[in-house]
Parts: C-alpha cells; sequence; structure tokens
C-alpha cells in the first residue's frame, strides 16, 4: 500500500543570480517501510522533507506533478487541512533542537501540547510526555518535563524532540538526523523505538541521514541524492553493490576499522552528476 507519493518534486529559492533550485524533479513513493535518505550537506534532503509537510521556507516555492499522503493532495491542502495532518498524522524530527523547540516553553509543555491529539486530560497529557520520555532513555523525566531547552544537552534536546513527535504515534515520519547527537545505546534504543512503529503499527518511515552505514543496516531503500536530485535508487541491502560512481565514492570514503589504507580516499565529482 503506497503511503506517500511524490513525483518530480522541485523546490526553488530565488536568488541574486535567478531563481536557484535545491530539489531538483525528486520522485519517489513510500510504503510502510523504512526509506533512507542519503547525500553529502547541500544535496537536498532536509529540504526535500521540509517540502513533504508543507514547511518550504518563503520565499521558496515547491511544486510537483503529485504529492499525495494516504490519497490526500497535499498540493491544494488548506491550512485546516495541514492543521489536521501534521502532529497527528505526519511529523518531522527536526535536525537540531536547539532551533526547534520553543526557548519559552518547558518541556513538559511542549510535549502535553503535541499529546493533547491523543489525550483529552491532563493526566494523561503528562502520563504519555512522562512515558515517552522513558522510551527515549531519558532517566529523570520529571526533571527534563520541568526544564527549558537551553537547560538541556545537545542529546538530550534531540531526545525530548523526538519523544514529541512520536508520542501521537503518526503515520508519517520524516527523521532529519536523528541521532547525529546521541550516544550509541541510545541511538539503538530510539532505533528500535522507530523500528517497532514501522513494523507493528505500519508506520511509514523517511530517515535523513550521513551515515550510509547505519542506513544500510536499518532502512529498507535507499535514495542517493546530489546536488538536488536522486542519482541512485537501490535496497538498502545493496549499497556495497552500487553502480553510480557517487554512491561508490561515498562509500570508499568511509573509514575501515580494520583497514589502514593511505592515503583517505577523497570522493571525486563529475558537473555531469548534476545533470
Amino acid at each position: 500500500m503506497t503511503l506517500l507519493d511524490v513525483q518530480n518534486l522541485t523546490v526553488t529559492f530565488p536568488s541574486r543570480q535567478g531563481p536557484q533550485q535545491v530539489v531538483r524533479n525528486v520522485s519517489f513513493m513510500l510504503g510502510r517501510e523504512r526509506l533512507g535518505i542519503v547525500g553529502e550537506s547541500g544535496s537536498g534532503k532536509s529540504q526535500t522533507g521540509r517540502a513533504i509537510l508543507g514547511l518550504t521556507p518563503a520565499p521558496g516555492r515547491a511544486t510537483a506533478d503529485t504529492l499525495a499522503f494516504d490519497g490526500i493532495d497535499l498540493r491544494g491542502a488548506s491550512a485546516k487541512q495541514w492543521r489536521a495532518l501534521r502532529g497527528a498524522r505526519m511529523s518531522m524530527v527536526m535536525q537540531d533542537p536547539k532551533f526547534s523547540l520553543n526557548p519559552v516553553m518547558t518541556i513538559g509543555r511542549q510535549l502535553a501540547e503535541a499529546a493533547r491529539r491523543v489525550a483529552s486530560s491532563r493526566a494523561e497529557q503528562r502520563e504519555r510526555a512522562v512515558a515517552m520520555l522513558e522510551a527515549v532513555q531519558i532517566r529523570d523525566p520529571a526533571r527534563v518535563m520541568a526544564a527549558y531547552p537551553h537547560e538541556l544537552s545537545g542529546g538530550m534536546g534531540q531526545r525530548a524532540m523526538i519523544a514529541m513527535m512520536l508520542i501521537t504515534e503518526p503515520d508519517l515520519l520524516i527523521a532529519d538526523e536523528p541521532t547525529s547527537a546521541l550516544d550509541v545505546t541510545v541511538q539503538i534504543e530510539v532505533l528500535r523505538i522507530l523500528d517497532d512503529l514501522v513494523t507493528t503499527r505500519g508506520m511509514g518511515l523517511i530517515f535523513i541521514s550521513h551515515d550510509l552505514r547505519l542506513v544500510s543496516s536499518f532502512c529498507d531503500r535507499v535514495l542517493v541524492m546530489y546536488a538536488g536530485r536522486v542519482v541512485e535508487e537501490l535496497r538498502a541491502t545493496e549499497l556495497q553493490q552500487a553502480q553510480h560512481p557517487y554512491t561508490r565514492g561515498l562509500m570508499g570514503c568511509l573509514p575501515r576499522i580494520d583497514g589502514n589504507t593511505r592515503p583517505l580516499a577523497t570522493l571525486q565529482r563529475d558537473e555531469a552528476w548534476a545533470l
């Protein structure tokens, strides 16, 4: 079953040199699965995720031949439709919690606001918030609930953001580098929660990451982006057999603990890849 259908998605921003396309003709379909999107910084991964949720910042403009979520055409969605979808059925874990969490609201208040969509009483909202903080390995949820974002470390803020986005158990989650600030043990627990939502509840997951090894072991399929376009799509288990020279270059740049390669491999780019 197709949950998300994206065809020829393009995101354009004005510049002094004229309109610049930061995402160009990106097409894919997502079912109840884990789709990884990888590429260098600036390749268009995050802007693709934001465009799907209608969050392209002005004066940018997102267009697509098809942009449908569970049969709903998102291209012409009204503000009322977006309010019903975002948070409840579609969520996005932003890359940096310092810029995503409200600095003048406590973590508990922000979590309760998210829980309000699925819990009517304040007691149940707090119960859900505490349970989700515990699920992402926060040992003292009562203290974190009373804290403001600036009082948390980067990793703890990231976990609070993940808890907030998962508290409603959305149908589609776009996770932009969700584990980048986490240590290995917490990273494993967060991935377990995401995997459980995909396998048992049927959530669709778009996992944006620089970590090719993590994507290859966790995701089902992978899109490789370069200069705003998808250059290769393949099964995650087949990353080692990638055909495109850019994908092979990314894999070749990964350090190996059992190797002693000198000099370290560097990525050689070809202007033709961006065409």
